[in-house]
């Protein structure tokens, strides 16, 4: 089992290996998350945005009374939605509300982009055109600002970002008092985005990785390079990929509402320096980015050069 920690820049700790509860559907997180907490899991991963907190804050309460834990014993994580970007406090209490919480350990911005918190959908409002409603005059740097007033609250420890590139961080950091203690990116051997490694790594910023093993349907479980050290090592193709993650120095967020896959999910093995530089090569046949929302918008990833100008802070 894996009890690896690192540490945030604020000086806590936060857990290598969370449970993430996206695409997580109700009627099964709750038993995922309890079930996740009694077989060693001290890091939840939540967002208002998925649409099933109430469930993993009874998943939450549950697990702890079956493990005889205290609050304080779990790492907790949720997200600021695009279309709360100028109602920060008031999306975090939603949150705290459905989740039965006090405070949450990390609060993330979810994407560096605001949507029209008018528009004709609580979470995803759309033009007449059937484009997203964004409002690019509300800069991620003013959201961010009002983050950090709520580090004063009491009801977040820290704060941090969600799918910030480096231009983006590059752009925040000048202009916030607070560095982020996370940035959470889709992170696999087929999207090592090593520049946004590098780059939060040198600031003191935590990376963490979303859709570990890939996403649904990913074709990463089945790698040459993955069979091949999974073989090597007796273990799983997905304990391989979650290993190479925590060498790494990055919080590996998987989801799964699977009993038996999310005790798996925490052994983590030692790879050698061999086995993590072939892990290191499996992009050179083609970088794939599995999770990437339309917003229509330039996010500043290398992979993704396209879409309306947008910019972290200043003028797009």
């Amino acid at each position: 089992m894996s009890d690896t920690t690192f540490t945030l820049n604020t000086g806590a700790k936060i857990p290598a290996v969370g449970l993430g509860t996206w695409q997580s559907d109700p009627g099964q997180v709750k038993a995922a998350v309890a079930h996740a907490i009694k077989s060693g899991y001290r890091h939840i991963d939540c967002a208002y945005c998925y649409g099933n907190e109430d469930e993993v804050g009874q998943g939450i309460k549950e697990g702890l009374e079956a493990a005889g834990l205290k609050r304080s014993d779990i790492f907790i994580t949720t997200k600021l939605w695009c279309t709360y970007h100028t109602r920060v406090e008031q999306n975090l209490d939603m949150s705290l509300k459905s989740l039965g919480l006090d405070y949450v350990d990390l609060y993330l911005m979810h994407w560096p982009v605001a949507m029209n918190p008018d528009g004709n959908h609580e979470k995803f409002p759309k033009k007449p055109d059937g484009s997203r409603d964004l409002v690019l005059e509300r800069k991620p740097v003013d959201t961010y600002k009002d983050m950090e007033k709520l580090l004063q609250t009491g009801k977040v420890k820290a704060i941090g970002v969600s799918n910030f590139s480096k231009p983006f961080l590059e752009q925040l950091l000048p202009n916030v008092s607070v560095v982020p203690a996370a940035n959470q990116i889709e992170n696999h051997p087929l999207l090592p985005q090593q520049e946004i490694v590098d780059f939060c790594k040198e600031k003191g910023i935590i990376v963490e990785a979303y859709s570990p093993l890939g996403s649904t349907g990913s074709p990463l479980m089945k790698k040459e390079a993955v069979t091949k050290i999974a073989d090597e090592a007796g273990a799983s193709a997905g304990t391989i990929l979650l290993s190479y993650h925590v060498a790494r120095g990055i919080v590996a967020l998987p989801k799964s509402v699977t009993p038996s896959r999310i005790e798996e999910n925490l052994k983590i093995v030692k790879l050698s320096s061999e086995q993590l530089a072939a892990l290191d090569k499996v992009h050179e046949s083609g970088i794939q980015r599995l999770v990437y929302p339309e917003f229509g918008i330039n996010f500043g990833f290398p992979d993704k050069n396209h879409g309306v100008a947008h910019s972290a802070a200043g003028a797009a």
